[in-house]
Protein backbone atom coordinates (compact mmCIF):
# COMPACT_ATOMS: atom_id res chain seq x y z
CA UNK A 1 0.00 0.00 0.00
CA UNK A 2 0.95 3.38 -0.48
CA UNK A 3 2.11 5.84 2.78
CA UNK A 4 -0.76 8.15 1.67
CA UNK A 5 -3.08 4.67 1.21
CA UNK A 6 -1.75 4.38 4.78
CA UNK A 7 -2.23 7.42 6.34
CA UNK A 8 -5.80 7.49 5.36
CA UNK A 9 -6.31 3.73 6.57
CA UNK A 10 -5.20 4.20 9.99
CA UNK A 11 -7.30 7.72 10.19
CA UNK A 12 -10.36 6.05 8.91
CA UNK A 13 -9.76 2.97 10.99
CA UNK A 14 -9.86 5.03 14.12
CA UNK A 15 -12.92 6.80 13.44
CA UNK A 16 -14.95 3.55 13.09
CA UNK A 17 -17.74 2.90 15.53
CA UNK A 18 -20.41 0.45 16.07
CA UNK A 19 -22.59 3.34 14.21
CA UNK A 20 -20.45 4.25 12.07
CA UNK A 21 -18.20 1.74 11.20
CA UNK A 22 -16.88 1.62 7.55
CA UNK A 23 -18.23 -1.30 5.45
CA UNK A 24 -15.67 -4.17 5.27
CA UNK A 25 -12.16 -2.75 3.77
CA UNK A 26 -11.29 0.36 4.84
CA UNK A 27 -11.35 3.43 1.97
CA UNK A 28 -8.37 3.52 0.86
CA UNK A 29 -7.07 6.13 -1.86
CA UNK A 30 -5.81 5.48 -5.61
CA UNK A 31 -1.48 4.46 -4.69
CA UNK A 32 -0.93 7.62 -6.42
CA UNK A 33 -4.05 9.73 -6.19
CA UNK A 34 -3.47 12.20 -9.08
CA UNK A 35 -1.70 10.45 -11.56
CA UNK A 36 -2.44 10.74 -14.67
CA UNK A 37 -2.34 7.53 -15.53
CA UNK A 38 -5.57 6.68 -13.86
CA UNK A 39 -8.91 7.15 -15.92
CA UNK A 40 -12.69 8.06 -14.70
CA UNK A 41 -13.32 4.74 -15.18
CA UNK A 42 -10.84 2.62 -13.37
CA UNK A 43 -12.06 1.50 -9.79
CA UNK A 44 -8.41 3.16 -8.52
CA UNK A 45 -9.80 6.65 -10.06
CA UNK A 46 -12.83 7.33 -8.43
CA UNK A 47 -13.07 8.30 -4.48
CA UNK A 48 -13.48 5.56 -1.71
CA UNK A 49 -17.31 5.28 -0.71
CA UNK A 50 -18.03 5.72 3.39
CA UNK A 51 -20.85 5.05 5.13
CA UNK A 52 -22.96 8.40 5.53
CA UNK A 53 -21.50 11.32 7.10
CA UNK A 54 -17.37 12.05 6.21
CA UNK A 55 -14.70 11.23 8.73
CA UNK A 56 -13.73 14.05 11.15
CA UNK A 57 -9.86 14.13 10.56
CA UNK A 58 -9.37 16.93 12.91
CA UNK A 59 -11.54 14.52 15.67
CA UNK A 60 -9.75 11.46 15.42
CA UNK A 61 -5.91 13.48 15.48
CA UNK A 62 -6.86 15.44 17.85
CA UNK A 63 -8.13 12.28 20.18
CA UNK A 64 -4.90 10.46 19.38
CA UNK A 65 -2.80 13.30 20.45
CA UNK A 66 -4.40 13.34 23.93
CA UNK A 67 -3.20 9.60 24.65
CA UNK A 68 0.11 10.24 22.93
CA UNK A 69 3.04 10.32 25.79
CA UNK A 70 4.70 13.23 23.55
CA UNK A 71 3.50 16.43 22.97
CA UNK A 72 2.61 16.17 18.69
CA UNK A 73 1.44 19.12 16.59
CA UNK A 74 -0.39 17.03 13.64
CA UNK A 75 -1.93 20.34 12.68
CA UNK A 76 1.26 21.92 11.27
CA UNK A 77 3.45 18.98 11.44
CA UNK A 78 3.71 15.79 8.65
CA UNK A 79 6.21 14.08 11.33
CA UNK A 80 3.94 14.40 14.11
CA UNK A 81 0.96 13.40 12.01
CA UNK A 82 3.05 10.45 11.02
CA UNK A 83 4.05 9.36 14.29
CA UNK A 84 0.35 9.94 15.58
CA UNK A 85 -0.83 7.19 12.99
CA UNK A 86 2.76 5.05 13.73
CA UNK A 87 3.70 5.30 10.75
CA UNK A 88 7.16 5.64 9.30
CA UNK A 89 7.88 9.30 9.77
CA UNK A 90 11.65 9.57 8.69
CA UNK A 91 13.04 11.38 6.14
CA UNK A 92 13.08 8.67 3.63
CA UNK A 93 9.52 7.57 4.32
CA UNK A 94 8.22 11.38 3.45
CA UNK A 95 10.64 11.83 0.23
CA UNK A 96 8.62 8.54 -0.84
CA UNK A 97 5.27 10.28 0.39
CA UNK A 98 6.12 13.71 -1.68
CA UNK A 99 6.99 11.20 -4.94
CA UNK A 100 3.40 9.68 -4.70
CA UNK A 101 2.11 12.87 -4.36
CA UNK A 102 3.76 14.33 -7.46
CA UNK A 103 5.98 16.77 -5.59
CA UNK A 104 8.09 18.97 -7.75
CA UNK A 105 10.35 21.03 -5.46
CA UNK A 106 13.36 20.04 -4.06
CA UNK A 107 13.57 16.72 -2.30
CA UNK A 108 16.55 17.91 -0.32
CA UNK A 109 14.94 21.24 1.03
CA UNK A 110 12.95 19.09 3.92
CA UNK A 111 11.45 22.31 5.60
CA UNK A 112 9.27 23.16 2.28
CA UNK A 113 8.74 19.55 1.47
CA UNK A 114 7.20 18.81 4.78
CA UNK A 115 4.55 22.15 4.31
CA UNK A 116 3.48 20.99 1.10
CA UNK A 117 3.05 17.48 2.06
CA UNK A 118 1.19 18.55 5.16
CA UNK A 119 -1.34 20.60 2.85
CA UNK A 120 -1.06 17.90 0.06
CA UNK A 121 -2.42 15.13 3.05
CA UNK A 122 -5.12 17.66 4.47
CA UNK A 123 -6.23 17.70 0.69
CA UNK A 124 -6.35 14.18 -0.33
CA UNK A 125 -8.10 13.62 2.93
CA UNK A 126 -10.78 15.81 2.32
CA UNK A 127 -11.03 13.85 -1.38
CA UNK A 128 -11.02 10.47 0.19
CA UNK A 129 -14.00 11.05 2.80
CA UNK A 130 -12.64 12.79 5.38
CA UNK A 131 -13.88 16.14 6.97
CA UNK A 132 -10.82 18.22 7.15
CA UNK A 133 -10.99 21.90 8.59
CA UNK A 134 -10.38 24.85 5.62
CA UNK A 135 -7.55 26.10 7.24
CA UNK A 136 -5.45 23.05 7.04
CA UNK A 137 -6.25 22.74 3.24
CA UNK A 138 -5.16 26.36 2.59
Amino acid sequence: MSILGDIVSHIFRHSASPASAAPTGTPRPQSTPSSPQATPSSPQAAPPATSGSPVDVAAVMDKLASQSREKLDWRKSIVDLMKLLNLDSSIAARKRLAEELHYTGNLNDSAAMNVWLHKQVMVKLAENGGKVPSDLRT
